[in-house]
C-alpha cells in the first residue's frame, strides 16, 4: 500500500481545525476576532461546513490544481501560525498543536515534491 501524502495532509489539517476550536482560534483571526467570542466560535464554526464541503469535493474528484494549491495554503498556513506567535491571544503553545500543524505542512510538502 502506497502512502497517500495529501490524504495525511488532510487529516492533519482537519485535525487542525478541530484543535482550533480548542484553543478559539477565531479569536486571533482578523474580522472574527471583532466579534463577541460566543459569536466568533459559532461563525467560525458554520463558515468551516462549506470550506470542509470544498476541500472534501475537490479532492474526491480528483481536482489536481485544487490539491497541489491547498497542498501550498497548508505550508504558507504553517508561516501564518509562526507569525501570529506574537499574538496575546493565541493558545496554539502546546507540542500537541503544533504537531499537528507542522504535519499538515509536512505531508503537503511531500505531496508536492512526490505526488
Amino acid at each position: 500500500m502506497e502512502i497517500d501524502y495529501f490524504l495525511l495532509a488532510l487529516a492533519f489539517i482537519l485535525m487542525h481545525e478541530m484543535d482550533a476550536i480548542r484553543c478559539r482560534e477565531w479569536r486571533i483571526l482578523p474580522g472574527l476576532s471583532l466579534l463577541p467570542d460566543r459569536s466568533g466560535m459559532i461563525v467560525f464554526q458554520i463558515l468551516h461546513i462549506p470550506l470542509f464541503y470544498l476541500i472534501l469535493a475537490e479532492a474526491l474528484a480528483g481536482n489536481e490544481v485544487f490539491i497541489r494549491g491547498l497542498n501550498i495554503f497548508l505550508i504558507i498556513h504553517l508561516f501564518l501560525h509562526i507569525g501570529f506567535l506574537w499574538h496575546s491571544k493565541n493558545e496554539f503553545k502546546d507540542w500537541v498543536s503544533w504537531s499537528i500543524i507542522i504535519g499538515a505542512a509536512v505531508f503537503a510538502t511531500l505531496d508536492l515534491l512526490f505526488p
